[in-house]
């Protein structure tokens, strides 16, 4: 017997329980823009994620959910669309 879809979805999300920025300001994550002070808050994101020990999970997730906005597993939305444009990208579920 094959697990129910509620139960696929808990597992799929089980790494946010392990995710670096669950303590942090949601806010630092969603930059209102892409110059001057949004910069610095983009690199204060990234820096979060670079110590996260499930920032692959986290970025997969938004690739696989089409997340357009804030910085996931370590990138902001530009860098996602280019990486999901790529065309040696290979995804989880092929």
């Amino acid at each position: 017997m094959g697990s129910s879809e509620a139960e696929m979805r808990v597992r799929a999300a089980a790494w946010i329980l392990a995710a670096a920025c669950r303590d942090e300001d949601p806010e630092l994550f969603f930059p209102i823009g892409t110059t001057g002070p949004s910069l610095l808050q983009v690199a204060a994101a990234k820096q979060v994620c670079a110590r996260c020990p499930v920032r692959p999970d986290c970025l997969e997730s938004a690739l696989e959910s089409g997340q357009d906005a804030g910085i996931w597993g370590g990138l902001t939305e530009l860098e996602r669309r280019e990486l999901k444009h790529s065309p040696g990208r290979i995804g989880r579920r092929g």
